[in-house]
């Protein structure tokens, strides 16, 4: 049962939570606050979904704006259901988070045999975006040249913009938009500009970032090595943690994939969340945009943690996180997590 915001705010705690988890939550039904029911560990795939469809609607009330959302729970079998589906087709500005699929089409070539990951790739002072994201106008090294790894790295963790300028000169915009949709992705498409080899990051819906994710994990989009390559990345400390990542332990957050992607009014992230032996269990793709509770002065500023739907992220994130400790599904692919080592030099 997926209820909505107005339901969840209107029943209350106790009378909300009654309502979303039925008959089949057992224990769970005897929480009567809302913080009781965040204590609650689900047991089954169906009890996380109740909880998650739950949380979902109290957090997005509390931060209100315009959300486009899925989030599904893979049952013992493999099998993913849905949690949460709201506005999921409603077409959006994906912004940073379609790097992800831009990363997808550099790494088909790759599997295609038709460029490499070490192969280098021109870093012109023209094709670098002087912003304040990401590495490549911070080294102050160029011109110089780095691999088509290296572009991707920086691609999926910093979130640079100058490393979408330098995918693009391997794997051009209307190349790009075609292995897309040949994969099936009509609505995540890049805008192509005059240049060829640039293009703007474009749009998606919940439902199709969702899907690529879920088809990521189940190795239909790409070949082993290059999936593991990719959830690599995105499983990384370095990859993004103001949102679903935020309270969960340096573990925790090792063992989620996650891309997030603002600009203007949009506030975005989608993401994979793996259990302990490195099963996907529940996939998320959240985009909420237009007018946040609190100071809109301060929000259309504010990129960071404290925006309204970033906690609102934050909060979801760690009822995700604790939905996987106690379920899990019976899938072929492990994506396994590595122990973090901090070094100290040397």
């Amino acid at each position: 049962m997926n209820i909505n915001r107005r339901f969840a705010l209107g029943l209350g705690s106790a009378a909300a939570a009654s309502a979303v988890l039925g008959s089949t939550a057992g224990t769970a039904q005897a929480q009567t606050t809302e913080a009781e029911w965040d204590a609650v560990i689900p047991t089954t795939a169906e009890q996380a979904r109740r909880k998650i469809s739950l949380k979902y609607a109290w957090e997005t009330a509390r931060a209100r704006g315009t959300w486009s959302s899925y989030i599904g729970v893979a049952d013992p079998d493999g099998v993913v259901k849905p949690a949460v589906e709201a506005e999921a087709d409603r077409v959006v500005e994906a912004y940073s988070v379609n790097k992800v699929a831009v990363a997808l089409a550099v790494l088909d070539k790759v599997d295609r045999g038709l460029i490499t990951l070490d192969q280098r790739v021109e870093v012109t002072s023209d094709i670098v975006i002087r912003d304040t994201d990401g590495i490549f106008h911070l080294d102050g090294g160029y011109p110089s040249s780095v691999t088509v790894g290296h572009a991707l790295a920086n691609l999926l963790t910093v979130s640079d913009n100058t490393a979408v300028r330098l995918c693009g000169l391997v794997v051009p915009a209307l190349e790009l938009n075609e292995i897309l949709r040949a994969k099936g992705f009509v609505h995540t498409q890049v805008v192509p500009v005059a240049n060829p080899n640039r293009f703007y990051l474009g749009t998606t819906t919940a439902r199709e970032t969702f899907t690529m994710l879920r088809r990521l994990a189940a190795g239909e989009l790409l070949s082993a090595a290059s999936t593991q390559h990719l959830f690599t990345v995105l499983r990384s400390l370095t990859s993004f943690t103001d949102g679903i990542r935020l309270n969960l332990t340096s573990a925790e957050r090792l063992n989620v994939a996650t891309k997030a992607g603002w600009e203007a009014d949009g506030r975005n992230e989608a993401g994979i969340v793996f259990d302990v032996n490195g099963k996907p269990i529940i996939t998320y793709a959240l985009f909420a945009s237009g007018q946040y509770s609190g100071n809109q002065a301060v929000n259309e500023e504010n990129y960071g943690a404290t925006h309204p739907a970033l906690r609102a992220r934050a909060a979801l994130g760690r009822t995700l996180y604790d939905s996987v400790l106690r379920i899990t599904a019976n899938t072929p692919r492990t994506y396994r997590t590595p122990q973090y080592r901090p070094v100290n030099g040397g």
